[in-house]
């Protein structure tokens, strides 16, 4: 698989799960929006750098296993 189909099919991915989300439960996401936004700039920066962590270790994971 191609790193151009990858990244595709992996933000594809991502947009789909969060518009069934917005689709099914609008009001909780909303919510989880407007709790995430009332905490300040330094826990948003933690979280992101979190979620990047995360995400590098799930695709390193992927690829390994793919081969």
């Amino acid at each position: 698989m191609s790193p151009f189909v990858f990244f595709g099919l992996t933000i594809g991915g991502l947009m789909a799960i969060e518009g069934v989300l917005w689709a099914v439960i609008p009001t909780q996401m909303r919510r989880v929006y407007e709790d995430a936004f009332r905490h300040g700039d330094k826990m948003l920066h933690i979280s992101g750098l979190f979620s990047v962590a995360i995400g590098v270790a799930l695709i390193a994971f992927a690829l390994k296993a793919s081969n």
